[in-house]
């Protein structure tokens, strides 16, 4: 069924509004779905720079996300909404904490595209019944521009560091978006509100943002240790510290976050095991114990090969005696992506004498050229 124009615009705009806010999200807004275009251009202007590295899907999927019509013909208003997943505490306070694990705050907790998702449904399924409209539930992994229309629909501005802020939420909200064939007035645009502030430009541990608006992911750590497949190159590895699942450093040190708070969704409350979680155990993880850590995580998806590996280069970065047993145990894991984190762990762990050891006692029967050029490349490096 087509959306019936019976009601005033304005008068359901409101009673959506209402609805929205009773049923658990945080913030509400509405656009139009030419507001995909502009930002659509500076998204192949991105993949044609090839800033999107190895994310294959946003190349496959950029002219439906560059243009709403193209994703769904029939769209003639978007409504934006946002859940806060503010956190309680300093995401950068576990930096310090060298021998225990940083994990992003929004991976702390359950995961966030089930909850939003659930609440999308239900919110789509009462404006389908109360307005006789079509309607299309999207979140984080559908191929829509989600920080450009929340913007457009008021909710908030894409910072310089290509993230939503918001007035009231700070860096922290979870967005996620209906399109429905209900006429809708659009609210006005966000305006930016960064000013000449550069805090989270400054604190990027790689150097992943070449101007202001603007990243390469190929840089970020955030991709590095969610997307990216293969070894991280060893320009990056320092700079990680002990961040092993996403980076919530140009987040964090965003002055807006003084008018956030914590979020007040029980899902999202982060679990206590994966606050700050000790490095030396997380490097044991075998593919049946990883699956069962991270039940209901968004880090199952990730895998567990990519996340010891993540592990391995914090290991080496710690400097704590602990970390040389869990990082040698890993030199025969069937992984040779494992392997080469292991070997590079050690390079940083050890002294020249104990690595050369240990590269005399494994190299030989080393088949992976990627483990093997970490062995020679951490010999030559001398230092051990």
């Amino acid at each position: 069924m087509r959306a019936s124009r019976s009601v005033g615009v304005d008068g359901i705009r409101e009673r959506i509004r209402a609805r929205t806010l009773a049923g658990g999200f945080d913030a509400v807004g509405f656009t139009a779905p030419v507001a995909t275009r502009e930002p659509g251009k500076r998204l192949h202007q991105f993949l044609a720079a090839g800033r999107h590295g190895g994310m294959a899907w946003l190349e496959a999927n950029a002219d439906r996300r560059a243009d709403a019509h193209v994703l769904w013909p029939e769209v003639r208003s978007i409504i934006s909404l946002g859940v806060n997943y503010g956190p309680a505490v300093d995401p950068l306070a576990v930096l310090a904490q060298r021998e225990r694990g940083a994990i992003s705050v929004y991976a702390q907790g359950t995961d966030y595209h089930d909850v939003v998702k659930k609440k999308l449904k239900s919110l789509a399924r009462w404006i389908a019944g109360e307005c006789a409209a079509e309607v299309k539930v999207f979140v984080d992994t559908a191929p829509v521009m989600e920080k450009s229309l929340a913007q457009a629909a008021s909710i908030g501005w894409q910072g310089k560091h290509t993230n939503l802020v918001s007035t009231a939420f700070g860096s922290w909200l979870f967005l996620g978006e209906i399109f429905t064939t209900l006429d809708l007035t659009p609210d006005d645009p966000h305006g930016d509100r960064c000013g000449t502030c550069r805090a989270c430009l400054d604190v990027c541990p790689t150097n992943a943002f070449p101007a202001p608006y603007q990243l390469d992911a190929r840089r970020c750590i955030s991709y590095l240790t969610i997307e990216h497949k293969g070894h991280i190159a060893a320009e990056f590895r320092a700079a990680m510290g002990n961040r092993i699942y996403g980076c919530d450093d140009c987040l964090a040190v965003c002055p807006w976050n003084k008018y956030a708070s914590a979020t007040g969704e029980r899902s999202l409350q982060p679990r206590a095991e994966l606050t700050a979680p000790v490095l030396a155990g997380l490097a044991r993880l075998d593919d049946e114990a990883f699956r069962t850590l991270f039940s209901g995580s968004p880090i199952k998806r990730t895998g567990r090969d990519r996340f010891v590996r993540n592990v391995l280069i914090a290991l080496g970065n710690s400097g704590v005696s602990e970390a040389r047993a869990a990082a040698a145990e890993r030199l025969g894991d069937g992984s040779a992506l494992v392997r080469a984190m292991a070997v590079w762990a050690l390079s940083q762990l050890l002294d020249a004498d104990e690595f050369d050891r240990l590269r005399d006692t494994h190299l030989s029967a080393e088949t992976d050229d990627d483990v093997r050029a970490e062995w020679n490349a951490g010999a030559e490096s001398g230092r051990g």
